[in-house]
């Protein structure tokens, strides 16, 4: 057999893949897109088992299956997270995933203070979630 026509198989599998990353925003597609390219990885692994048998006898079908459940363990793992984040964020669009959480590095510690009408006279301001108190009492 000659093995060019399935190194150029993976080679084009491989490259769809990577375009399959790079361009989608679904991290469903994304997670895919990787499985493509494990599987045009276990291509040319089988092939060269096929092809160079004399140095490692099924070496390359040994580490294909390997990938195989490194594949598996992926798309469990991978499931997971999508899953999370859509129950989090409702939406699995990967550009619109914010990856820092918490506040801008420009935003106050502090929480921002509000108008109350209760307490110690109308318009006060005081922190969310404060007990008003008289003047003297603080």
């Amino acid at each position: 057999m000659r093995p060019v026509i399935p190194y150029v198989t993976a080679a084009l599998l491989f490259g769809l893949g990577v375009y399959g990353v790079l361009r989608r925003r679904n991290a469903v597609l994304v997670l895919m897109a990787v499985e493509l390219m494990l599987n045009a990885v276990n291509l040319i692994l089988v092939t060269a088992d096929t092809t160079v048998r004399a140095q490692l006898p099924h070496g390359g079908q040994v580490f294909a299956l390997f990938v195989i459940v490194l594949a598996a363990a992926e798309i469990g793992v991978g499931l997971a997270i999508v899953l999370q984040l859509y129950r989090l964020r409702s939406t699995v669009a990967v550009d619109e995933v914010a990856l820092t959480e918490g506040r801008p590095t420009d935003s106050p510690v502090e929480p921002a203070l509000t108008r109350s009408g209760a307490g110690n006279g109308a318009g006060a301001r005081t922190r969310p979630g404060s007990v008003d108190r008289p003047e003297g009492e603080r």
